[in-house]
């Protein structure tokens, strides 16, 4: 039996990539030391999640580690060694606002803690295929440089933009834009990532996420912008929105979605590879809109207060070209749009709730 560790294990998209790969028959290997609880609160832990693997996934082990520590990892590696199949790292501190209260934590975690499994991983399994879990946050604030139009709802690129109608694809600039500390230490993972492909011939691929979502998010304020803002609809809990009206704009990919991303790449891996992943022009909202339609499944309004002051970094309008994805695996598809994926929030909240 091949093995497939999961870095993560008890996020959002960790938790589906430990289904999922069970399910294809893998032996999963999940390594989650619940930092989000000490990022986020306690209403934000993964623990509830990982409890979930132990019991109803099978055959599935639980490593309580640090990505960090090199001693911990290298015996971990080292106990599976070429048995291993794929690494699907997707451990991150996730946050624009948290990163910069401890950028040291953020930089390590993001940073380090990568470049840690990417030498194990060339050490014990240099065959296997490298999954990181990027973001669209490494492209900082340079979309906000588009020509947007302001609609009623939301913000959208201009109509004569090349961008219009399909999103934003790979070749967009990362360089001399605001990232926030979060956007510098993904930045630093992703192109890390990419070395060991083009350097060492390993199979690595980033995907560069929009807004990662579904009902397995643990969702807090600063990170989670669906999970939470359903948990808020729901509880009566206000809501703050920061900056732009409203109006900015998110992709929305269901973690289901991007986790077959990941098969399809791992079933014809390539070195080096790079995809942006989110919603697309399939499934993306604006701030105002995905309030609208939170109101509209919940029957009754939110409460919602506004701060002119946007986060920094923040984007204005981002949807994903994924285009690119679909050339060199075209037999990959959405299962999930903007409403399935609000219903389906609803309706695990309330039951956890």
């Amino acid at each position: 039996m091949t093995v497939c560790i999961v870095t993560g294990a008890g996020g959002l998209i960790g938790a589906e990539s430990v289904r999922q790969f069970s399910r294809e028959g893998h032996q999963v290997v999940g390594v989650d030391n619940d930092l989000r609880a000490y990022f986020f609160g306690q209403d934000a832990s993964t623990a509830w999640s990982v409890h979930k693997h132990v019991e109803e996934v099978p055959g599935y082990r639980h490593v309580n580690e640090d990505i960090r520590d090199e001693k911990a990892m290298e015996a971990l590696f080292a106990e599976y060694g070429s048995d291993i199949a794929a690494v699907i790292h997707t451990a991150a501190q996730p946050s624009h606002d948290w990163a910069a209260r401890e950028p040291f934590t953020d930089f390590t975690v993001n940073a380090n803690g990568t470049l840690v499994l990417l030498e194990m991983a060339r050490r014990h399994c240099p065959q296997a295929g490298f999954v990181f879990c990027s973001t669209n946050k490494v492209y900082g604030d340079a979309p906000n440089r588009l020509p947007l139009v302001e609609l009623p709802t939301r913000y959208e690129v201009s109509p004569d933009h090349p961008y219009h109608g399909r999103g934003i694809d790979e070749d967009m600039s990362l360089d001399q834009c605001t990232h926030s500390l979060f956007g510098c230490s993904k930045v630093a993972a992703d192109v890390l990532v990419q070395e060991y492909g083009r350097y060492f011939g390993m199979n690595t691929v980033c995907f560069r996420g929009g807004c990662l979502t579904g009902s397995g998010h643990s969702g807090a304020e600063l990170h989670g912008f669906l999970a939470y803002l359903m948990r808020c609809a729901i509880t009566h809990t206000p809501y703050t929105i920061f900056g732009y009206r409203g109006k900015q704009v998110r992709d929305n990919i269901h973690a289901a979605d991007l986790v077959s991303m990941f098969r399809h790449y791992l079933a014809a891996p390539r070195p080096a590879k790079v995809y942006n992943a989110g919603g697309g022009t399939h499934s993306n909202c604006s701030m105002a809109e995905a309030i609208a339609l939170c109101e509209e499944i919940t029957g009754r309004p939110m409460q919602t207060t506004y701060q002119e002051q946007n986060r920094i970094g923040d984007h204005i309008w981002w949807v994903s070209d994924v285009s690119r994805f679909r050339a060199d695996y075209p037999d990959w598809s959405y299962t999930y749009g903007l409403r399935d994926i609000l219903q389906e929030i609803h309706d695990n909240t309330l039951a956890r709730l």
